[in-house]
């Protein structure tokens, strides 16, 4: 009878710790939120497909999941998968998707375009039960042209917003980036740099109102989310704060013909560091309707020979004379020459830079599906004094190995500089002359690969450090990289302040002086951290002591 008994318990231990396997716990969870969507009357759901010979659950479950995926490292079978996705197709049913989700003690990832360099919007840590609240249904834009506003949901994209202005006016734009296929919320969440961000700031700057939803499933504007919670959701990271059911966005007075040019000048290696070093005393000194980027790389599309390229893109809020005028006295080695740039209105300006290519129209903004993903790995700098040669020339050697990989430099200056690094939670403003982007990508035949490119672009961004921000060395948190830390889950950490001191060691790279105002921020909105990722903001009380900086 004592064996049986002692045999007894061994079994019950060992089904108990069964138990916590996500492969047999899950069945509770996914029933619980299975029957809580399924009361509210929310019908545009799929969960994870847990019998594979259900050929229309499996595509069905995997094309919803992998139409904004963007990064196929994250698709790929070892990645955790959600046990459900959501489509809410209106706000009742998004705060009813958010009340299930917790009813079901599960994790809550918000996906947008889908864009997150590191997967964030589509992904969780191993053995994590997670639901993806995809946005996508969630995609009008109202625009009213008497205030020179629009509402546009979180689930618009930044094509979607960009069509919607053009439809109301012709001299109207907003300031944001130039892939379509991006989503707004997380695109604004993090600041939002973009191609007139030197003319009127980020896209987070041209938010005057916000509808969230918080964790409690409550529906708060920029009034009753309060002052902080306000501040913190422009810039401070997407999917941290609630669900941002709709942005009011300022609508931007533009000309009617803007001028665009995309130019690629070959050569050797040292006339293309020459063109480059150029380039960081010039770009951000234009004039603030200029904006003059710069691709390097051993492989970039364009390019008319093989080897190190380096190709410009601009924009211009004016006629093409005047943009050739700025240009050949500012930068007369660039040799820009009319046949190389375009008169157009701003809205065929954006779909000039979106990557659509030849022949593309204005309604094919609208498309959400990014043709030819890649696998992907990215990371980011600011630069506060020019790089010397010597530096360039590092780069140049190190790019020039690796036709796959590539650096965007964006410039600063302009109206960057006159905007408080204090006003919304992005704070690289004035001091900073450029930012610069990592890149590399490849294709699923390269895949066995993936760790040798992921080393090359580490040795690239360490051979970077003499040149570039220190103390921190800061990034941009549109340009994730979980290089810099993750998050443990809190409970392995042993106190709310440990979590605060251990996300420090990103969040002041991403948002130097400002993270602390967005853990309070945090605390307020968000203090059981419902809404979190691998680098999120951890919620922490504090004290009066802790007071926010004030833009002067």
């Amino acid at each position: 009878m004592f064996n049986f008994l002692n045999r007894l318990c061994l079994v019950c231990f060992c089904l108990l710790l069964l138990c916590f396997d996500v492969s047999l716990c899950l069945s509770d969870s996914l029933r619980d939120f299975t029957s809580c969507v399924h009361s509210h009357k929310i019908k545009n759901f799929t969960t994870f497909p847990y019998n594979e010979h259900d050929k229309s659950s499996v595509n069905n479950y995997y094309q919803i999941l992998n139409f904004s995926l963007q990064n196929l490292r994250y698709a790929e079978p070892k990645i955790p998968k959600p046990i459900a996705i959501v489509l809410p197709e209106s706000l009742d049913q998004l705060q009813k998707s958010v009340a299930c989700s917790r009813e079901a003690s599960l994790e809550i990832r918000v996906r947008g375009g889908g864009h997150s360099y590191e997967g964030t919007s589509s992904v969780a840590d191993e053995g994590t039960l997670f639901v993806i609240i995809d946005m996508m249904n969630l995609n009008h834009v109202s625009v009213d042209m008497e205030t020179e506003t629009a509402w546009v949901e979180g689930g618009a994209t930044l094509g979607e917003t960009y069509y919607a202005i053009s439809q109301a006016s012709s001299v109207h734009g907003f300031s944001a980036g130039s892939s379509p296929t991006v989503g707004v919320g997380g695109h604004i969440g993090g600041g939002g740099v973009g191609l007139m961000s030197r003319k009127y700031g980020l896209a987070a700057d041209n938010v005057v109102d916000a509808l969230l939803v918080d964790a409690n499933g409550q529906l708060l504007d920029k009034e009753t989310m309060g002052e902080d919670v306000f501040w913190a959701i422009r810039g401070g990271g997407g999917g941290l704060w609630g669900i941002v059911y709709a942005w009011k966005i300022k609508m931007l007075k533009v000309p009617q013909v803007v001028t665009s040019f995309i130019v690629s000048r070959t050569g050797t290696k040292s006339n293309v560091a020459k063109l480059v070093h150029k380039w960081q005393y010039v770009a951000p000194n234009l004039e603030d309707e200029f904006y003059l980027s710069c691709f390097v790389g051993a492989g970039l599309p364009g390019a008319k020979t093989i080897g190190l390229s380096a190709s410009f893109n601009g924009l211009y809020l004016g006629s093409r004379d005047s943009a050739i005028s700025i240009l050949n006295h500012a930068f007369p080695e660039l040799g820009v020459v009319e046949e190389e740039c375009r008169e157009l209105s701003w809205i065929e300006s954006m779909i000039f830079f979106s990557g659509l290519g030849d022949g593309a129209l204005v309604p094919d903004l609208k498309n959400r599906y990014l043709q030819n993903k890649p696998f992907l790995k990215s990371k980011s700098d600011f630069v506060r004094n020019h790089v010397p040669l010597v530096g360039i020339g590092t780069a140049l050697d190190i790019l020039e190995k690796e036709p796959r990989g590539f650096v965007l430099l964006e410039p600063y200056g302009g109206g960057m500089d006159s905007i408080c690094s204090e006003s919304i939670a992005f704070p690289h403003r004035s001091g900073n002359l450029f930012s610069i982007l990592y890149m590399i990508d490849w294709n699923e035949a390269d895949n066995d690969k993936s760790s040798d490119y992921i080393d090359w672009i580490r040795g690239l961004y360490a051979s970077m450090t003499p040149f570039v921000s220190s103390g921190p060395r800061a990034a941009y948190v549109n340009y994730m990289d979980f290089d810099l830390g993750v998050m443990e889950k809190i409970s392995n950490v042993a106190s709310p302040r440990d979590a605060v001191d251990k996300a420090k060691v990103w969040g002041e790279k991403y948002f130097l002086s400002n993270y602390y105002r967005l853990v309070r921020a945090k605390t307020q909105i968000d203090p059981s951290n419902v809404f979190t990722n691998e680098q999120g903001i951890p919620p922490m009380p504090f004290t009066s002591s802790n007071a926010k900086p004030q833009c002067t």
